[in-house]
């Protein structure tokens, strides 16, 4: 049985495929301080290791205790509007933490990782929708730790033979189909979740920042892609890597969405009014976010099983009303 370390495996995205590995029959371990995981969100035949990145001795220890095939590597610092306003933060946690993680695959020889990368690398694209090859310019500290962290993925394969796949995902969303696992961060910034804790009467209102781009309705457009699609990626890279290159995807559906086509279609799940109010624009937000992703597609068979904005809305919805606070609840 193949034995995996997944760091941050309590989280959003960490949790979804942690349950794909396990159902795939991965020997999986989590390692994850719970600072903003949820010890709920791991499958009950994960080991959950509760420790810190930054403490290396702990990590030499579950690293000595275990025999790892590969490592997907998902604990990080998340918010691009905080990384601007605490960025020795971000730095600390996001490259000190993968740093330790990295000497330590080298120390024990750990041959594959995946990386949980970003969207955020594309600041300025010349081209919608955005492939691997444009030019990568950070949108924030965020997204320059994330290029930093692939850079040093380059040199661990040059240096170590760590072969590697970063990950670059647009906007995760959608929740486990069965409602058991999903999106709670706290606090709450992705717009899917926002709407609907207005659904559910959490929020007096939605806020829309920006009615006046050039897109069709004036609001910001993005590429939503349903977390079970991200984590089956997930899989197929770790899988690719047993004897592939080092490689790099965009991952989205390839679709655009508006903001106001996000609430219409809640709406239209939830059967709910959804107020909103309208806001000036945020700084840095781009009009119009949408992945390429044709190279994943041809290189590794993945494909989105979850092509409607509504499908997706429907598995977060069912989450949220399961669960209004929560893995708190």
């Amino acid at each position: 049985m193949v034995q995996v370390l997944v760091t941050g495996g309590a989280g959003y995205i960490g949790s979804h495929v942690v349950q794909m590995l396990i159902e795939l029959g991965y020997d999986v371990v989590v390692y994850d301080n719970l600072s903003t995981g949820n010890r709920q969100a791991v499958h009950p035949d994960a080991k959950l290791v509760v420790g810190d990145l930054h403490d290396v001795e702990a990590l030499q220890i579950a690293f000595s205790s275990h025999q790892f095939e590969g490592i997907l590597h998902f604990a990080s610092q998340i918010l691009v509007s905080e990384s601007m306003q605490k960025p020795f933060m971000y730095l600390r946690d996001n490259l000190y933490t993968i740093v330790n993680v990295l000497e330590c695959a080298s120390l024990h020889d750990v041959k594959r990782f995946i990386l949980s990368s970003t969207a955020n690398l594309f600041d300025n694209p010349a081209r919608i929708p955005i492939g691997e090859e444009e030019a990568l310019i950070p949108g924030s500290i965020y997204g320059e730790t994330k290029y930093m962290a692939e850079r040093l993925l380059a040199w661990m394969d040059r240096l170590y033979g760590i072969k590697y796949c970063c990950l670059r995902y647009f906007n995760a969303c959608g929740a486990h189909p069965d409602g058991h696992i999903g999106e709670a961060h706290d606090p709450e910034s992705h717009l899917i979740p926002l709407v609907l804790q207005v659904a559910l009467g959490q929020r007096d209102a939605i806020d829309i920042y920006g009615t006046d781009y050039d897109t069709p309705d004036g609001t910001c457009v993005r590429d939503y892609v349903h977390v079970l699609d991200l984590a089956r990626a997930h899989i197929l890279a770790l899988e690719a890597l047993r004897d592939g290159a080092s490689r790099v995807y965009n991952l989205g559906s390839g679709s655009g969405y508006s903001v106001r086509q996000v609430i219409e279609s809640a709406r239209q799940v939830t059967g709910q009014a959804i107020p909103v109010n309208e806001a000036p624009r945020r700084a840095g937000d781009l009009p119009v976010l949408v992945a390429n992703s044709d190279r994943i597609g041809r290189e590794l068979g993945w494909e989105t099983q979850y092509n409607s904005l509504e499908t997706i809305i429907e598995t977060a919805w069912n989450w949220h009303r399961r669960h209004p606070q929560g893995y708190q609840a």
